[in-house]
């Protein structure tokens, strides 16, 4: 069985990826998201991360929360909308670590858990993670999870489960640019 190494955003969206690939491959959860903040967010989600690979007995890798060199690697673009320019890099950052990773542990492929999202680009995350293909020269299972009601099963486990759900993808950028959107206060 080939082993791969999953990067996850979050408990709640790696149920069913979890759920569809276990039994194709040798699964490790690789829970890196420097875009996360505050950092109390991102050791919420941590928790609910360790909850789901303790519940699908799966493998679990916590790699630096690094959000000082993510807000420089992202530098400039901190007025786009969700879904722009900032988001593009941003999967280009966390899945070249997890491409960079996997080469140098011995993984087989590597995916990622974001195109679950029906509030995430697949085209897009799956062009970067091809992208890292060609440039680590390691497997990337180009898969949209959303498929199939993808979206609608991670919200089921993620109730079946008691997982915290977050209501924004980790960037406050994005946050705040959704709040703008609603009309609501913006911190």
């Amino acid at each position: 069985m080939e082993k791969m190494l999953l990067h996850s955003c979050c408990g709640p969206c790696s149920t069913v990826c979890i759920e569809r690939l276990k039994d194709r491959y040798d699964l490790t959860i690789f829970y890196y998201n420097p875009n996360i903040e505050p950092v109390e967010e991102y050791e919420k989600r941590k928790v609910h991360q360790k909850i789901v690979c303790d519940h699908f007995g799966i493998k679990y890798v916590d790699f630096d929360y690094d959000n000082g060199a993510w807000r420089k690697f992202v530098e400039g673009l901190e007025n786009e909308k969700e879904g722009g320019a900032r988001c593009t890099k941003c999967f280009f950052y966390r899945l070249e670590k997890t491409a960079k990773f996997a080469c140098e542990n011995n993984f087989d492929v590597f995916t990622t858990t974001l195109s679950v999202s029906p509030y995430k680009n697949s085209a897009t995350i799956i062009e970067v993670g091809k992208q890292l293909e060609e440039i680590y020269k390691i497997k990337f299972l180009a898969e949209s999870f959303k498929k199939m009601d993808g979206y609608l099963r991670s919200i089921q486990l993620s109730k079946e489960l008691g997982l915290y759900r977050q209501n924004y993808c980790g960037c406050l950028y994005a946050c705040r640019f959704n709040k703008q959107n609603k009309g609501e206060k913006v911190e």
